[in-house]
C-alpha cells in the first residue's frame, strides 16, 4: 500500500537495481481496464510513457531508464487505484502497487451556537456552552473532541461530505483545555478552544432573587 497526499510525487519501485539485459523489457499498467501508462523496450529503444484513456495521467509520469521504476508527480485522488508492473527477460515477473490519494486537510472551525443555551442537569443555575466543530469537502476523514488528551466524540466520514460537524457542550466555567482535530490514515489538522471568545454568558438571562420580609 502506498499513501500519499494529493499533489506529492510518489515512487513505485520496481526493486531491480538496473536493467541492463537487452531482453529486459517492463509494461505498467493501471486500474481494473490495465490500462498501459508506461513502456521499456530495450530491443527496441522504446522508453514511453502514456496519458491513458481519459488523459488523466498527461505530464504526471516519469519513468527511471536504469531500474524502470514509475514516478507519479503531483498526484490527484483520481490517480489513486492499482498498478502493476510487468517484467519481461529470463524470467517473467509482476508487481502490483496499491495507491491511496488523500486531500489536503484544512484545520477545522470551532464556532459557538449562541441561539442554543441549556442548563446542566447537575445544577439549573450552571449554564453550559453549545460548541459545533465542523468542516467542509472532506472525505475519508475523522472529526474529534479532544478533553486534553482524552477522546470526548469522534465522527468518521467515507465518501465526500459537503459539511461534516460535531457538537460539544462545556460549562461556561470550564477551564479544561479542548481541542477539535481532522485526520485521516496520514495527516491531521488540530483547532484548540478558546472558550474566552466563544463561552458568554446567554443575552437576556438573568436569575432574580425575591426577598420576602413577613
Amino acid at each position: 500500500m502506498e499513501s500519499v497526499m494529493e499533489g506529492d510525487s510518489v515512487l513505485l519501485h520496481t526493486n531491480v537495481t538496473e536493467v541492463h539485459d537487452i531482453e529486459d523489457d517492463m509494461l505498467w499498467k493501471f486500474g481494473p481496464e490495465k490500462s498501459t501508462i508506461a513502456k521499456i523496450c530495450r530491443d527496441a529503444g522504446i522508453i514511453n510513457t502514456y496519458d491513458g484513456p481519459d488523459g488523466r495521467f498527461r505530464d504526471r509520469l516519469k519513468l527511471d531508464d536504469k531500474t524502470g521504476s514509475l514516478i507519479i508527480t503531483n498526484i490527484t485522488t483520481q490517480h489513486a487505484g492499482l498498478y502493476e508492473v510487468e517484467i519481461t527477460g529470463a524470467k517473467l515477473s509482476t508487481k502490483t502497487f496499491n495507491v491511496s490519494v488523500y486531500a489536503r486537510l484544512s484545520v477545522p472551525v470551532i464556532s459557538s451556537n449562541s441561539s442554543q443555551c441549556s442548563s446542566s442537569s447537575s445544577s439549573s443555575s450552571q449554564q453550559n456552552c453549545s460548541l459545533v466543530c465542523s468542516v467542509v469537502n472532506v472525505g475519508h476523514v475523522t472529526l474529534s473532541w479532544y478533553k486534553g488528551n482524552s477522546l470526548l466524540s469522534s465522527i468518521s466520514v467515507s465518501d465526500l461530505s459537503i459539511r461534516l460537524s460535531l457538537p460539544l457542550e462545556v460549562e461556561y466555567q470550564d477551564k479544561n483545555s479542548y481541542s477539535c482535530m481532522l485526520n485521516n490514515p496520514i495527516s491531521n489538522q488540530t483547532q484548540h478552544l478558546d472558550s474566552t471568545q466563544l463561552c458568554h454568558t446567554c443575552a437576556g438571562t438573568a436569575v432574580l432573587i425575591l426577598v420576602i420580609i413577613y
